[in-house]
């Protein structure tokens, strides 16, 4: 493959943002689906729009790509403003749920189409969809119909039309929501390695939390339209900065507890009768009152049922998970009376076991009791 199509993807503009987003906006029938929104997307960076549905995550996608106008703000790609360029003219790269292959076209004609669209010369369209089908493994495929293809290959097709126009910036909009399991998974660890080596930026749409925290560079966290946290994923799973984000990215344990004292970091939780300091990353607590705490099931560390300083629980249920076992654990100091823990699979106890949960002196999330609806 010509180191042309590989370097083709950069461009120039030093350490100006590939996309700015200052103020961007967007309502429907008087209902806001996002509000202002502030991003800088760095240049050659992987980052991803993760949210439940209707967070407003596919309408920032869809007003980068154009296929939207916005109520307020500005856009910025590469420098160059785009608020009211059409989409055609953004030099951006698209793959959509359902991929949108023509059926009647073979793969190569696919691929081709948007070089056709742009008056690009046969001959240059020849050698850049043979490198873009080198690129997603499908050179053997070129004259294959859509429909003779397998959902995985469809979707590598869309990424190969998609990169062969040479994008400022490809939008992905979950393109992995179709496929099974394990060739979802084949397919994150694909798309990644081709984003990494191309260096193009990339934003993508998911909302999946094990995705988006295997694949980006950056995560932004969206919720009611608005973006929650923006961070690497390490920093979005162990320092979550709002009860919703240490609630919606990976799994959590939520205890009730009554914050009884604090000084700086060091804090001191009643926790169904159990006096536990802590240490925690977070700067902004009440210096009393009712506080949801938040911990990771890893965290958690099983122990007897009489140990000093542990959280009294019971075993309600064991579901065996191959390497690991999840122990279901009924609770009276969690918020909905069940908690769950990881152990090997053959650690697992028995229904009815009375336990005990020792938990982790630093590292938990404390949160204000008025701030899970937030």
């Amino acid at each position: 493959m010509s180191s042309e199509f590989i370097s083709a993807a950069p461009h120039a503009g030093g350490d100006r943002p590939a996309v700015q987003i200052d103020g961007v906006s967007k309502s429907f029938s008087g209902t806001v689906a996002l509000e202002p929104v502030w991003l800088k997307i760095r240049r050659g960076e992987f980052l991803t729009l993760l949210g439940p549905s209707g967070c407003g995550k596919t309408t920032l996608l869809n007003l980068i790509a154009g296929f939207l106008e916005a109520d307020g703000g500005e856009l910025f790609i590469d420098g160059d403003l785009v608020t009211q360029v059409p989409p055609h003219q953004r030099e951006i790269g698209i793959v959509f749920q359902n991929y949108a292959l023509f059926p009647h076209m073979t793969v190569a004609q696919n691929v081709a189409y948007g070089l056709r669209t742009r008056k690009v010369a046969k001959a240059e369209i020849a050698q850049r969809v043979r490198e873009a089908l080198e690129l997603v493994k499908l050179e053997d495929f070129a004259d294959r119909r859509p429909r003779q293809l397998s959902g995985g290959q469809q979707q590598r097709v869309a990424l190969a039309r998609a990169l062969v126009i040479r994008p400022r910036v490809l939008l992905l909009d979950e393109p992995f929501s179709a496929l099974d399991r394990n060739l979802r998974t084949a397919m994150q660890v694909e798309l990644k390695e081709i984003q990494s080596r191309i260096g193009l930026t990339t934003v993508f749409v998911t909302h999946d939390q094990g995705e988006a925290l295997s694949m980006s560079d950056r995560i932004a966290v969206m919720s009611r339209g608005r973006i929650r946290q923006i961070g690497t994923p390490s920093e979005i799973y162990d320092s979550p900065q709002s009860h919703f984000v240490s609630t919606f990215v990976g799994d959590a344990n939520l205890f009730s507890a009554e914050l009884v004292d604090r000084a700086a970091a060091d804090v001191t939780l009643d926790v169904g009768g159990t006096r536990l300091p802590l240490s925690t990353f977070q700067d902004e607590l009440p210096e009393a009152g009712p506080v949801t705490l938040v911990v990771r099931p890893e965290l958690c560390r099983l122990t007897a049922a009489d140990t000093p300083g542990a959280i009294p629980a019971k075993v309600a249920l064991s579901v065996y998970q191959g390497s690991y076992a999840e122990l279901h654990l009924d609770c009276p100091a969690a918020e909905e009376g069940r908690v769950m823990l990881r152990v090997p699979a053959g650690e697992a106890l028995a229904a009815g076991t009375a336990v005990g949960i020792a938990l982790p002196d630093r590292g938990p999330a404390i949160y204000a009791r008025e701030e899970q609806a937030a």
